[in-house]
């Protein structure tokens, strides 16, 4: 992996000298900062906006979208509700959102499922780019993200995916953080922290970060967190229905009426990350160093003869990046910025049965874009760039079902926005050519995907209508096309199968905003229609022990739906009175008797009521997940489940002061919950009843 390692640090030294060199010095800061979470202070400094509080604005904060209106719409959590719902994975926090579940395959790994799709087929970024772990490679491997130290989290749909590869189908996953400061504090140390702690897992969390002033045009950055968390106790039996009465039938009736606390679902975590920028009016360039590093339980499926397991799983993680980015402005003509990002990452992790090593997954990758932004006409406004990744990639143990392989892939796009009057018009486009080697097999493809969208919005009064339709390309992944062995998290011996052709789909979406005097309704009805769809079937062979799974192609239609409301009511006794509801649903088969996809989150229902002041909010909500039966044979179904949470929100010093104190109980009546979307879903049920605190401050 040594060449991947040399030509990482020749690029990033490359890339800084020329950034350097392009640069302007001036002694002011720069006037105008476009990434969301600044405003501009006295004498034009750009300066952090410290109010946490607010999380309503929707500002996109990936480069070079924030000038966009995105016409098919983001949704943005952030403030006193991301701290309210930061858990130990990213995919458990965004649940909340329309259109998004998570695959929730324990406590330690969790990755968000958008429309209905995971894995290659939803993009997680960090500040945006990608997040260069292998949690796309496997339900069972972390994303590499930490919660307690993130600032925003926004979802990403419509033509403006595109510019993050075929792999955001399903949308885009885009977290903010402040690793690369982005703007010189007001003051001379900004510090954030996040305390919290969960009665479910006895779950300990801390994280803190500190913006230090070196100048006026230099910042420093330096931050981490810890998260201790034991095994997770459940609502209701840990085991479903069907692995109950298999229980039962085998004469292990105490094993079926197993409740509390999963068996090997603890999670420890600790972050770290530092950084530093350069900041004027010429432009910005900055840098970081991040290390996560998690160990965690993969909780063991029952099976005949039903007894303990001799040797608990677990899987020890860390991951070491570096980070880039820079823009330079270029003062006029047809572009006026050229922004870069750039990252490296070399991640491993080690796969323990009891005390000895089982398998080891090693990874290096790099990661680099850069983006031409055009200046804004009243009109017309568009942004271009090219975007480049390679990756060297190995598993080495009894369990390594993917063979060694190297990565490469460059893309070219282009998203480009013109107002028309009342009409809004995206364009966006899109080359990508993949190619992957698996030199130890044999292997070599390469794949050449073309991929446009065209996004049309009408505004009249506070009522918004449009339309969306793209024609989009996916190559296949190497563990798609490479695979050859017992995959435990799985439980299958997945077979690939290097004949796949790139999936196409052409894409649909109908959508209508209103944005009224306190009331707010959105509502979409999309469709994808997949040519060679690439999912995996069971042959009805064993292999190890497992059964055989082969990946193949065939047609595949999915539409889904998507409703969003919120409402203010009035003032009850000095608080202000605000309703809210979510509604989401997916439905996806394979065309011509081919049955249903497995994994699809069911239809579910959100909505909540809200007291809110200045020094204090309340809000109780209840949300209720139907029972999905639209399965394949070898899944089972998922039961239904209804849970009924509340928060209250104190903020000592009112909003102008950023201290706040959050309690909740989420899960109150204690049920029993499974995901659809999980893997583990008959034997890692979600949390039962969870008294939470946490307490945010920032000064």
């Amino acid at each position: 992996m040594l060449p991947i390692t040399l030509l990482t640090n020749r690029a990033l030294l490359m890339t800084a000298s020329l950034l350097a060199a392009a640069m302007p010095i001036t002694a002011r800061a720069q006037d105008s900062i476009e990434n969301g979470g600044q405003i501009t202070g006295q004498n034009n400094e750009p300066r952090q906006v410290d109010d946490f509080h607010n999380d309503e604005g929707i500002v996109v904060t990936a480069p070079y979208l924030e000038r966009f209106d995105l016409l098919a719409g983001t949704s943005v959590l952030s403030g006193e509700t991301l701290s309210e719902k930061a858990r130990g994975q990213i995919g458990d926090v965004l649940t909340s959102l329309p259109g998004v579940s998570a695959t929730s395959f324990s406590p330690g790994a969790s990755r968000p499922v958008l429309r209905g799709y995971q894995g290659n087929r939803v993009a997680v970024l960090t500040n945006g780019i990608g997040n260069i772990d292998a949690s796309n490679t496997s339900a069972d491997h972390a994303v590499t993200i930490d919660s307690l130290t993130t600032e925003r989290v926004e979802i990403l749909r419509g033509p403006a995916v595109l510019l993050f590869g075929g792999q955001a189908v399903g949308g885009a996953v885009n977290v903010i953080d402040k690793r690369i400061p982005r703007a010189v504090p007001a003051e001379a140390i900004h510090i954030d922290a996040l305390l919290g702690y969960g009665t479910a897992a006895k779950d300990a969390s801390a994280g803190a970060s500190a913006d230090i002033r070196l100048s006026d045009r230099f910042v420093a950055h330096i931050g981490g967190s810890t998260r201790d968390s034991g095994d997770l106790r459940s609502g209701g039996f840990i085991l479903a229905p069907g692995l109950r009465a298999e229980a039962q039938a085998a004469g292990a009736g105490a094993l079926s009426l197993l409740r509390g606390p999963i068996p090997n679902s603890a999670v420890k975590t600790w972050t770290f990350g530092s950084g530093a920028a350069f900041i004027n009016d010429g432009g910005n360039l900055g840098v970081s160093f991040n290390v996560y590093d998690t160990n965690y339980g993969i909780p063991a499926r029952p099976s005949a003869p039903f007894t303990d397991p001799e040797e608990t799983v677990s899987i020890d993680l860390r991951q070491y990046r570096f980070d880039l980015s820079g823009g330079v402005n270029l003062g006029g003509g047809f572009f006026e910025k050229l922004t870069l990002r750039a990252g490296f990452a070399d991640y491993t992790h080690t796969e323990f049965e009891g005390d000895e090593v089982g398998t080891n997954f090693n990874s290096e990758a790099i990661e680099a874009r850069a983006e031409l932004v055009q200046t804004s006409k009243p009109y017309w406004k568009g942004a271009s760039g090219v975007q480049y990744q390679t990756r060297d990639f190995e598993a080495i143990g009894a369990e390594a079902f993917v063979p060694p392989y190297q990565g490469q892939q460059w893309g070219v796009f282009t998203l480009q926005e013109w107002k028309l009057g009342a009409v809004d018009l995206e364009l966006s486009g899109r080359v990508d050519q993949v190619s992957l080697r698996a030199t130890t097999i044999g292997q070599e493809v390469d794949f050449t995907n073309l991929s446009g969208a065209l996004g049309l919005g009408y505004l009249t009064g506070p009522v918004k209508l449009g339309v969306n339709i793209s024609r989009t390309g996916r190559a296949p992944s190497a563990e798609e096309l490479f695979s050859n062995g017992p995959h435990i998290a799985t439980q299958a011996f997945e077979i690939g199968n290097v004949n796949l052709r790139s999936e196409r789909a052409w894409n649909g979406e109908i959508y209508a905003r209103y944005d009224g005097q306190g009331v707010g309704i959105s509502a979409a009805v999309y469709t994808n229609r997949f040519d060679q769809f690439i999912y995996e079937i069971e042959t009805g062979e064993i292999e190890d022990g497992l059964p055989v799974f082969q990946y193949t192609q065939a047609d595949a239609d999915i539409w889904g739906v998507e409703f969003q409301a919120n409402a203010k009511l009035g003032k009850v006794a000095g608080f202000n009175l605000n309703i809210d509801g979510v509604a989401d649903y997916t439905r996806a088969k394979i065309t011509n008797g081919g049955g249903n996809i497995p994994r699809i989150p069911p239809l579910r229902l959100l909505g909540g009521v809200a007291l809110a002041s200045d020094a204090l909010d309340v809000r109780a909500e209840l949300e209720w997940t139907d029972r999905q039966s639209k399965i394949t044979p070898f899944e089972t179904a998922t039961d239904g489940f209804t849970f009924v949470n509340a928060v209250a929100t104190w903020r000592p010093f009112g909003r102008d002061k950023n201290i706040a104190l959050i309690a909740s109980v989420n899960n109150i009546f204690d049920v029993e919950g499974r995901r659809a979307a999980s893997f583990t879903k008959d034997f890692t049920p979600l949390s039962g009843r969870d008294f939470r605190l946490a307490a945010r401050f920032s000064f």
